[in-house]
């Protein structure tokens, strides 16, 4: 499993614009380089990133093979109501994280 980091305000006003920032941590191959073997190593990365709010999609990114190693991803919303931020990473080779963050908006 990867190392997510997440960063969201706690809190937050109605209405409010809110800064989020997520990077996780990956072992990323590009599918060009050859291994120790000489064969080209098998492509692993990154190629979706969502983030749900309440259920509803927010922001959602395709990534291709020019991706960072440790793909550091910021974008902003509005908060409407208390819940949950569900971030959700999918990859090549099978490779799916899932990492959930709470928010308390109030009046």
């Amino acid at each position: 499993m990867a190392r997510a980091l997440i960063k969201v305000p706690p809190t937050a006003k109605r209405g409010e614009v809110i800064e989020i920032r997520t990077l996780i941590s990956h072992p990323m191959e590009t599918g060009y380089r050859p291994g120790a073997d000489g064969q080209v190593l098998p492509r692993n990365i990154i190629r979706r990133f969502s983030c749900r709010y309440n259920g509803e999609l927010v922001f959602g990114a395709e990534l291709h093979p020019a991706i960072a190693a440790n793909p550091n991803i910021v974008f902003h919303t509005v908060a409407t109501e208390s819940g949950t931020l569900s971030f959700t990473w999918e990859g090549d080779q099978g490779f799916s994280q899932t990492e959930s963050v709470a928010i308390t908006v109030s009046a």
